[in-house]
């Protein structure tokens, strides 16, 4: 809902977004009431919705609060950039059996490394997707010839990733791919290339245009990735690929690397190429780092809930599937991996 000052809140896909600074979010008998500056802008049902996610200086009432942990509510903070700062966890209703299983493939080496070679798998091969569909659209031949040579170079980091034997090995082989595909994105780029081409990846800050659309996204796919984890009772911060560091959603940072190529990359690319993000969404901070603006994450936000109503083929269920519950299908896989019902965790190869 769009104001003379920059307002913004949606309801989409039963989430709420709130981006106006400065915003109250009341519980209101069952409802969520948004205030700004004493004046109420907005009313929804609470039984409507699944989820609340905040940027910035947005205050929640301690009321509303409870309420959403009390019914298991998603309720996320983000910072005005998109950077993940906090979530709301009620009493904890996940089994205790599944994340001792967990927490057991985690003390092995065999184990750790197999799930994390499944996930590095998937996300070079979705990666390598992603610049074989580019070079298919791109016109000049210098751009093909750049991303048909990224493709191959992935092409050759999946075949190592077959004699990995430890995780050192898969994470160097993961970082070998990443600084590839990195490399040639910006030959997907067709649009003002001179203000959007990225010099490969930066992040914290982003230092880009690009970069700071791509570090918006993946703030939204970590934070879905984290409450699908949840969801199915996996603690998100026990991953395998992921080292273990205190407040780290490693396994919520391992689950999101088979879909950053898929929900994140591509979608940046086609909000950049068909001029849905202009040179004005973005603002420059002091020291170099690129953010959007809140009309430019409104238009990140909207594009990214439409893409995930897009239905793909999941290769294990045979059938499609929402994009936007690829990663609670995901977590429901890995669990019943971790309880021994699979023998491999197969991860999501977008085809």
């Amino acid at each position: 809902m769009p104001g003379s000052r920059g307002e913004t809140m949606n309801e989409l896909l039963n989430v709420l977004y709130v981006q106006t600074q400065g915003a109250i979010l009341h519980l209101d008998n069952e409802t969520v009431r948004v205030e700004v500056e004493r004046e109420t802008k907005l009313r929804v049902p609470l039984i409507r919705l699944s989820g609340i996610v905040v940027f910035g200086q947005v205050t929640l009432t301690p009321f509303l609060i409870q309420r959403c942990a009390e019914d298991g509510r998603s309720l996320v903070w983000l910072s005005r950039t998109g950077r993940f700062k906090a979530r709301v966890q009620g009493e904890t209703r996940g089994n205790v059996l599944l994340r001792r299983a967990q927490h057991l493939a985690y003390a092995s080496d065999d184990r750790s490394l197999a799930i994390a070679r499944q996930i590095v798998a998937a996300k070079i091969q979705n990666c390598r997707q992603v610049l074989l569909r580019g070079a298919r659209e791109v016109i000049d031949p210098p751009d093909k010839e750049a991303l048909a040579a990224g493709a191959e170079r992935l092409a050759r980091s999946l075949a190592n990733l077959r004699d990995a034997r430890d995780l050192d090995t898969v994470r160097g082989i993961e970082g070998e791919a990443a600084r590839a595909y990195f490399g040639v994105f910006g030959s997907m780029i067709r649009s003002d290339r001179e203000r959007f081409a990225p010099e490969g990846r930066t992040r914290r800050p982003p230092r880009d245009r690009t970069n700071s659309v791509l570090s918006f996204l993946y703030a939204l796919v970590r934070t879905e990735c984290a409450a699908a984890l949840e969801g199915v009772g996996l603690d998100p911060q026990v991953g395998y690929l992921h080292t273990l560091r205190p407040g780290r959603p490693a396994l919520a940072l391992d689950l999101m690397e088979e879909f950053r190529p898929v929900l994140a990359d591509r979608l940046a690319i086609a909000l950049i190429n068909r001029r849905q993000l202009k040179a004005d969404d973005f603002e420059d901070l002091p020291g170099g780092a690129v953010q959007l603006t809140d009309e430019g994450r409104k238009t990140v936000i909207v594009a990214y809930q439409k893409r995930k109503e897009e239905e793909v083929q999941h290769r294990v269920l045979g059938q499609k599937v929402p994009m936007g519950l690829i990663p609670h299908v995901q977590a429901r896989l890995l669990a019943r991996h971790l309880r021994g019902d699979l023998k491999d965790y197969p991860p999501f190869v977008y085809r």
